[in-house]
């Protein structure tokens, strides 16, 4: 996993009630965010996360970037009780991708994750110009568009925003139609958590969900991750894992061969005995009938 710092910003609008996905949208956003949290820090301790709402009133920073759950789960049991109003999205995008600049580690990616349950009442013209501004910063941009929305305006203006801030497939649009699975499962088979392993339509059955043609390349098992998603996440892992302990094992063996080619190096007359044939300390012989030479030369004068 690379090195990222993400920003998940959570719908807590009126809609955030709503009890398609069990037990209301508000719940199966908060077991996603976990699930993403420990997707996210397990592929890279030092990846940081850090968590927004956009209803109510207006934005609010519930956690900046940390690596500490708790600091999340305590937000979001804060936000819970908030819940009203609509949704602000792309004050809340502009405010995530401040808290972005202000990361310690400035060679953590920058990711936003975005969760939408409700309407987006900022026009799609806004939105466009958000999203170059994004892409001019390099800030990757994630919707998790869920519910059951009866205005398809809002899945079109996702869409363009995405279009414009999508580059190298970093930038994702999800959508999860409600269904007898749990918002969180079909989160995990989608591409972003699984990236360009996840399925075309894994677990949402939607337009929205991008990724590989089939159900993706787990090192030698070709499957639909949506079948299993926990299982998906965990292969996933395991893969990253022994690609990172390949790659410690080559640079070990890299600088034991360095270490031994510098040690066949033999240094001049660093197998010259101590002493020469006359007892005396070896190289001396040479310098004193250098020296001898010279007095006799002077004595000849």
């Amino acid at each position: 996993m690379p090195l990222e710092a993400v920003m998940i910003i959570a719908d807590n609008s009126e809609s955030s009630r709503n009890g398609d996905y069990q037990p209301t949208r508000f719940d199966a956003q908060a077991d996603s965010i976990n699930i993403l949290f420990d997707s996210i820090t397990q592929g890279n301790p030092e990846s940081s996360v850090g968590l927004m709402s956009m209803g109510g009133k207006g934005p609010e920073v519930l956690s900046t970037l940390t690596t500490e759950r708790g600091k999340l789960l305590d937000g979001l049991h804060r936000t819970k009780k908030k819940i009203s109003g609509t949704s602000h999205l792309a004050t809340g995008i502009q405010i995530a991708s401040l808290a972005l600049k202000h990361r310690q580690n400035k060679s953590q990616r920058q990711r936003i994750i975005v969760f939408v349950c409700s309407d987006v009442t900022d026009d799609e013209k806004k939105l466009v110009s958000l999203a170059k501004k994004m892409k001019k910063s390099t800030i990757d941009i994630d919707f998790v568009l869920f519910g059951d929305l009866d205005d398809d305006e809002v899945h079109k203006k996702l869409e363009a925003f995405n279009n414009v801030v999508k580059g190298n497939d970093n930038s994702h649009l999800v959508v999860i139609p409600p269904s007898g699975k749990l918002l969180s499962d079909q989160l995990i088979a989608s591409p972003i958590m699984m990236g360009a392993n996840a399925g075309a339509g894994a677990g949402a059955g939607g337009e929205g969900m991008e990724g590989g043609g089939g159900g993706g390349d787990f090192g030698g098992f070709d499957f639909d991750p949506s079948a299993d998603p926990e299982l998906a996440l965990a292969l996933r892992m395991s893969m990253e894992e022994e690609n990172a302990r390949q790659a410690r094992q080559a640079q070990s063996e890299q600088e034991s061969s360095n270490k031994t080619n510098l040690e066949g190096i033999q240094e001049e007359g660093e197998n010259q005995p101590l002493l020469n044939d006359q007892g005396e300390p070896s190289g001396s012989g040479s310098s004193k009938k250098d020296s001898k030479k010279d007095d006799d030369t002077m004595d000849t004068s």
